[in-house]
């Protein structure tokens, strides 16, 4: 049986069944076996048509089905089992040199997306290009999301050549992100200036009117834009459901259908509902025309409709006469 072929078996096993299995055998098998597992894990090759082949080749179909497997701590208990405590742990940094000279992202696949972004700040292009292609695509996506527009830019346009690359600039490449995120280690990003500001927003919309105001003077003398800032955030689209009813039919009353369809653009249901029960029945239906006519709005179209309908609500809460759901 192949090395690769008694991993997929492995995988399919319990704890005990594995272990029984492996007794006996050399730990340079073992070792070699268990590199197979990691290279599996590091290539989210599991459940795979091949592994559940081998199962049935070698179980005879005893095994009904695969478990989805916390494989690192599979593999360190059944080393455990076999081979003791220190020898385990021999042989377990042993697969993991082994493993990230094969594979040598495969650390920096297993990092958080706030580590990510950390480690690539400030790098060149081409390293967060080849970084990102080693990513999975929904991983890559979010680390792209959270870098400076400049830095998405110019590393897109350099994935273009990533596979142009030979394997020793890829294994510096490597390095350098490697070390970059051991200094990075359970960092988080800081917080955007939105989120602190909306926090500030939100308790200060709590307060009675008049102090909330003699407040937001005092941050309009420092600084009119962050006034500014915390008087928008202090209704947002995603407050619409906490919004007592009435209030929300009087800002809605002067919204058209036309804006008020972009509006609802693939916006959440619960906003949805909230929106079209304090309509009338024929407005909902102005709604529902505009938007099977309509072609699919472009974002910046969807928020400036949001907007739009969030207006009137700032502008009610500002005068004292916006009232809220009670939780």
């Amino acid at each position: 049986m192949s090395k690769q072929k008694a991993a997929m078996l492995l995988m399919s096993l319990d704890n005990n069944t594995a272990t029984e299995l492996l007794k006996g055998l050399p730990v340079e098998d073992i070792q070699e076996i268990g590199m197979e597992i990691a290279k599996m894990d590091a290539s989210g090759l599991r459940d795979t048509p091949e592994q559940t082949k081998t199962v049935r080749e070698f179980c005879n179909k005893l095994v009904k089905g695969q478990q989805q497997l916390n494989l690192k701590g599979f593999l360190g208990d059944m080393l455990t089992s076999l081979l003791g405590k220190d020898k385990a742990e021999e042989v377990q940094l042993q697969i993991k040199e082994a493993t990230e000279k094969h594979d040598p992202f495969m650390g920096i696949r297993s990092a958080s997306i706030d580590e990510l972004v950390l480690a690539l700040d400030g790098e060149h292009p081409q390293t967060i290009a080849v970084v990102l292609s080693e990513l999975s695509l929904s991983k890559s996506q979010e680390v792209m999301s959270c870098l400076s527009e400049e830095s998405r830019l110019k590393s897109v346009c350099k994935m273009t050549c990533v596979e142009q690359l030979g394997v020793e600039v890829k294994q510096r490449i490597a390095d350098i992100i490697a070390d970059r995120l051991n200094t990075f280690k359970g960092e988080t990003l800081p917080e955007d200036r939105e989120q602190t500001l909306r926090k500030l927003a939100t308790v200060l919309s709590g307060l009675k009117n008049d102090l909330r105001d003699r407040l937001l003077e005092e941050i309009s003398k420092n600084d009119e834009e962050s006034a500014n800032m915390v008087k928008a955030l202090m209704v947002t689209w995603n407050d619409i459901p906490s919004i007592a009813d009435r209030s929300l039919q009087e800002a809605l009353k002067n919204i058209d259908a036309n804006k008020l369809a972009i509006a609802l653009h693939e916006a959440d249901a619960i906003i949805i509902d909230k929106i079209k029960s304090n309509i009338s029945e024929r407005a909902a239906a102005s709604v529902d025309e505009e938007a099977s006519l309509m072609q699919d709005p472009l974002e910046d179209e969807i928020l400036e409709a949001r907007e739009g309908v969030v207006a009137p609500l700032r502008t009610a809460n500002e005068e004292g006469k916006l009232r809220f759901v009670r939780q």
